[in-house]
């Protein structure tokens, strides 16, 4: 047993609990034995089928997880990926071990006990699932699992359990992938770096301390079309120094083409943790694009969150070709050593391509539609929504009449050429595609 400051809960709310407990284990545990039990035992064959893995649980009690043993190859690793070989666990949920949301039991050796803060997450009962489980599903587990249980810990509540339920529900409609992590994958002709956010920042620390300027790109499902169709464009993104899957869509692609993006990196929520690492380097940020008076109210959110940030300038994004030498210039005379682009793709990118060695920064990151976010023009997915990877929808919801050809038709059109690529070898190779070229403001030449 550890020792740990536990404040246990009781009352009604705990007995309720406790009864809903009781009532999924057995409810779940009979369905199992007509699907998980002899499934597992037919790929066994011979030996013990349940293992007993020592844990902690509530107060740093000690007990015995119940799961079915490993089984070797495909098909094992499948039923793994689908969660069946933690049906014994509703034995442990059956006696009170466990139950069905709280944060997730550790193993002795698990270096979560030497945190600082560990101690904490042992003041509830460990659960079947936990909140860092789902983000993790959802490719946005950017928190250290122990941040999220200690989240998940100071928020709990009878709501906020089902809340989590449901969405682990969903999420478990994904299974874990049993595919290797490439370090890069190609996705209708564009080598899309796979890199964590964790990852992704620390390159931008790195080359925000030199004199060569470096290109960021995000990518998402419609990107890749506009790539598809589009040398120029495709070309911009593939010779960026680091190219970044961006939604649901490309982890999508990913499962198709038999790979696995580790986490959905897009540019929303790289923003704050950037500003956050500006703030402890003192490097200092230029915001280009948008309408008129947005880059300056997420200039004004930068100042009220994140005080030590750097603004080297602002400039709207409303601007003709004829003057972007000025706009350079701007930026040049501002010294500023990362640009954020907010132009929309694929104009950003192309714009950034054509002057990133005027500008004179270190790093330039198109980044969509962020600046809309943060200034609150445009009012962003609640968290739980993106858990369920319907932010798409959501942002739809806002906007249909504009945005209902690029979600209902465009990605649509983007699956159709991922199975393309996996199943006929398309877009594995530029000369394949057309040759269309672009302008810098992403129209296609004549």
């Amino acid at each position: 047993m550890i020792r740990a400051s536990v404040r246990f809960r009781n009352g009604t709310g705990e007995a309720i609990r406790r009864g809903f407990d009781i009532a999924v284990a057995l409810i779940v545990g009979l369905l199992g034995l007509l699907v998980a039990l002899p499934c597992w035992l037919g790929l066994l064959r011979s030996g013990e089928a349940i293992v007993g893995l020592p844990r902690y649980g509530r107060g740093g009690q000690r007990f015995v997880e119940y799961r079915f043993r490993a089984v070797p190859g495909r098909w094992g690793r499948y039923l793994r990926a689908l969660g069946l070989d933690r049906w014994p666990m509703l034995w442990n949920l059956l006696k009170g071990d466990l139950t069905l949301v709280g944060p997730r039991a550790v193993a002795p050796d698990d270096r979560l006990l030497t945190e600082r803060l560990a101690a904490r997450r042992f003041s509830d009962r460990p659960g079947l699932v936990c909140l860092w489980w789902v983000r993790r599903r959802a490719n946005i587990a950017y928190e250290s699992e122990l941040e999220s249980d200690l989240e998940y810990v100071e928020s709990r509540g009878w709501w906020s359990n089902w809340g989590i339920a449901f969405r682990a529900a969903v999420s478990a409609c994904w299974g874990l992938s049993t595919r290797t992590e490439a370090d890069r994958i190609n996705v209708l002709g564009v080598s899309v770096a796979n890199r964590t956010m964790r990852q992704a920042l620390d390159s931008i620390e790195t080359w925000s301390g030199r004199k060569e300027p470096r290109q960021v790109c995000f990518v998402n499902a419609d990107c890749a079309n506009w790539a598809a169709r589009h040398a120029t464009y495709r070309a911009c993104v593939n010779q960026a120094d680091m190219t970044l899957a961006d939604g649901i869509g490309l982890k999508l692609a990913g499962r198709l083409l038999g790979t696995h993006f580790i986490e959905n990196v897009n540019g929303t929520d790289l923003f704050p943790r950037l500003c956050a690492q500006l703030q402890r380097t003192q490097r200092s940020l230029f915001l280009l694009g948008a309408r008129p008076g947005v880059a300056q109210a997420v200039a004004d959110w930068i100042d009220v969150h994140f005080p030590g940030v750097r603004i080297a300038g602002v400039r709207h994004g409303y601007f003709e070709p004829e003057v972007a030498d000025e706009v350079v210039r701007t930026i040049r005379a501002s010294r500023a050593d990362i640009v954020l682009v907010a132009l929309g793709a694929p104009r950003q990118d192309l714009w950034i391509r054509e002057h990133l060695h005027e500008m004179g920064c270190s790093v330039a990151i198109g980044v969509g539609g962020l600046f809309d976010y943060y200034s609150g023009r445009v009012r962003r997915a609640p968290r739980w929504v993106r858990e369920l990877c319907l932010e798409w929808l959501f942002r739809f919801s806002q906007e249909p009449s504009r945005l209902w050809r690029r979600y209902w038709i465009g990605n649509g059109v983007f699956l159709v050429r991922v199975l393309a690529q996996r199943f006929l070898g398309w877009y594995q190779h530029d000369s394949r595609q057309d040759s269309c070229e672009l302008d810098v403001r992403g129209k296609v030449k004549p």
